[in-house]
């Protein structure tokens, strides 16, 4: 057995515990946590596979946007993030004969498929072509999504930071303020 499959193995078990954790954690926190590890593993499972961008990318956007997002939602809202989860089970047999339905039918699939084994070429760049076509080719796109990112950044701080003002009345409710009034100017 080579050191790619020793790491596959290793990080399979990893990933597939740190799935477990995720699901089963009463706290969010470490429910997030727990999501980190199994979206760093599947960047190394891309970066085992040569697709260096798609490996970085996962890195980038997955455990360090999207996580940081989740983190930050619930350490943000009012009732704090060190409360409980509770939850209860609802209709576990038959979820349960599904579940294994599903699983039986995928090793069935998985056992019965004829695989064809292509040898992966090492070091085979896949960054530099595609840097090349998002820069000429699909530069127009690649700014579009920029600008929408943008945008839904901008909306979601003003949405947040509404919800923290406390609301007032309308303008025209008001008492009549003092600045309204016409000035005398001798």
């Amino acid at each position: 057995m080579d050191f790619s499959a020793v790491v596959f193995y290793v990080f399979s078990i990893l990933i597939i515990g740190s799935a477990v954790i995720m699901v089963f954690a009463k706290n969010i926190v470490h429910s997030a946590f727990a999501l980190m590890f199994t979206l760093a593993g599947l960047a190394l499972f891309y970066a085992l596979l040569y697709a260096g961008f798609v490996a970085v990318t996962q890195l980038l956007v997955y455990v360090g946007g999207i996580l940081v997002l989740i983190l930050f939602g619930v350490m943000l809202t009012t009732r704090g993030y060190f409360e409980k989860v509770r939850t209860r089970t609802v209709n576990l047999l038959p979820s349960t004969i599904f579940v294994a339905i599903i699983g039986v039918l995928l090793i069935a699939v998985f056992v019965t498929t004829e695989w064809t084994k292509m040898p992966l070429e090492d070091g085979q760049v896949t960054m530099t072509g595609l840097g090349e076509l998002l820069l000429t080719d699909f530069m127009l796109p690649f700014q579009v999504t920029g600008v929408l990112l943008l945008l839904a950044i901008i909306g979601a701080v003003l949405m947040a930071s509404r919800a923290r003002m406390p609301q007032q009345p309308p303008h025209a409710e008001q008492p009549d303020r003092p600045e309204d009034e016409p000035k005398n100017i001798p």
